[in-house]
């Protein structure tokens, strides 16, 4: 169901938010036509100030005025622009009487809680007005003119719900990614502890390790690795780093930090087409690269400490604090408060109680079964370093190392029976394996490949795979 916007009014809209402060960002519609059930049903004309006095007004008055023609004129696609505006609006007196409209109009007892109406919103379904996407794009330029082009003229291509793409608070690249980032032998990082967490992936024999004291600030590095063009995309909300293979058909997209998240999870964006990306999938899904195929392969990637990655690979290169930025690279010191408690910065379509939403699960998808996802506890991984399961028509065999660190290899009908928790292994025949960032290799030569898989946060995951199974 859809409602369409003129283009006369977009037109318009768009020279009144010019003139607007770049502070107080703007909004949109008036002259509407409401389709219904499916229908298109002529209905009188709603003035601009419909949604744009809820940004500029102070007024009771007006803003009454404003939204009983919205309600005489009334669609349910106008929910999502309203509860976005509460969001936005800096006039405590048009947010609240937005608040109390919506009440009325639901039954529903959400209060003046932006996020649950949002998720009551994700749990319906789905009604979009037809220039919805002009109104993101018009909010949203007042905040960073490359805004405009995630959302106009987008919303055919949308693969995911417009309603459930919120600003995350920062500007494009705001937070600023990494791109062919210092790095330093392990020698010379003498301001990393053994304890410090460490994201570490080997990629053609070139070991690298990215501490997590530096890359949640900045939430992404893109580098060559062992010859290969990487984005290494971390998204601090949802627990997830994933080492993204950028070249597809012989294009190398150069991806960034978009400033905007679906599902509490991080979107990127890519420089020539300003496509939105799914952190979680590796493909587009706003903009004109949707429907051409485009999916990003991913390497393995290992959560351990910096004393056992340096352990196992001395000759690896670390990031260097000096990153030409200027940060507290602390341990711990990024996102201490979000990371302190199991509370979310920005909520989900969902509710689930399985797991804590901060629990570590080591999640795992893969091509050969793209309809299937499997989240396993990491406690559950640390109390059985051998675990074997079933993705699809694909088995895999899990090993977790003595600092908790998971690896997974397909098995290839091997069975193993014991593992040191460092490189030793012993399959149930008595052959001996030695486990390596890229394969298992046996004495008598033959050789297991490592799978992808990476860690994530349980409410992070299940937002993004809900029909996930899980092992805990």
């Amino acid at each position: 169901m859809r409602v369409r916007w003129s283009l006369a009014v977009s037109c318009l809209l768009s020279a009144v938010l010019v003139a607007l402060p770049s502070a107080g960002p703007g909004s949109s519609v008036a002259r509407a036509q409401v389709q219904a059930e499916g229908s298109r049903d002529a209905a009188a004309d709603l003035d601009l100030t419909a949604f744009f006095v809820f940004f500029v007004s102070r007024s009771p008055a007006r803003l009454q005025e404003a939204l009983t023609t919205l309600d005489e004129n009334w669609s349910d696609g106008y929910y999502a622009p309203l509860i976005e505006i509460t969001a936005f609006t800096s006039s405590t007196v048009a947010r609240n009487a937005i608040f109390d409209f919506l009440e009325q109009r639901t039954g529903e007892a959400h209060g003046r809680d932006s996020h649950a109406w949002f998720q009551w919103l994700w749990n319906r379904p789905e009604v979009v007005t037809a220039d919805y996407d002009q109104f993101k794009a018009l909010i949203y330029r007042n905040i960073d003119p490359r805004f405009e082009r995630y959302f106009a003229g987008r919303l055919e291509t949308a693969q995911i719900r417009l309603d459930e793409i919120r600003w995350g608070g920062v500007l494009q690249d705001g937070i600023p990614p990494l791109r062919d980032p210092e790095m330093v032998s392990a020698d010379e990082a003498t301001y990393l502890d053994d304890s410090n967490v460490v994201f570490g992936l080997e990629i053609n024999g070139d070991a690298r390790a990215f501490p997590k004291r530096i890359l949640a600030w900045h939430e992404m590095f893109v580098d060559t690795i062992g010859g290969v063009e990487i984005a290494g995309v971390y998204c601090t909300l949802c627990g997830t780093v994933i080492p993204y293979r950028t070249t597809v058909d012989g294009t190398n997209h150069v991806l960034g930090t978009s400033g905007f998240l679906y599902r509490s999870n991080k979107l990127m964006y890519d420089l020539e087409t300003q496509s939105l990306w799914s952190t979680m999938r590796g493909e587009p899904v706003v903009g004109p690269l949707v429907g051409q195929g485009i999916r990003m392969d991913y390497e393995p990637i290992v959560t351990t400490t910096w004393g056992e990655w340096r352990r196992r690979h001395p000759d690896t290169q670390v990031l260097s604090l000096n990153t030409g930025h200027s940060r507290n690279y602390g341990e711990g010191v990024a996102y201490r408060s979000y990371f302190a408690t199991d509370e979310l910065m920005f909520n989900t379509p969902f509710n689930n109680d399985q797991l804590e939403n901060k629990q570590e699960v080591l999640g795992l998808r893969l091509p050969g079964a793209p309809d299937d996802q499997l989240a396993i506890d990491t406690t559950f991984l640390e109390a059985m370093p051998i675990y074997t399961d079933r993705i699809g028509f694909q088995d895999v065999v899990i090993f977790t190392d003595s600092s908790g660190g998971n690896r997974v290899y397909d098995p290839q009908g091997v069975t193993f029976d014991s593992y040191d928790g460092d490189r030793a292994i012993v399959d149930t025949d008595g052959g001996q394996w030695t486990l390596s960032e890229d394969a298992l290799t046996a004495d008598d030569g033959r050789s297991l490949p490592r799978l992808p898989a990476h860690r994530a946060f349980w409410f992070g995951w299940y937002a993004a795979f809900p029909e996930t199974r899980l092992v805990n």
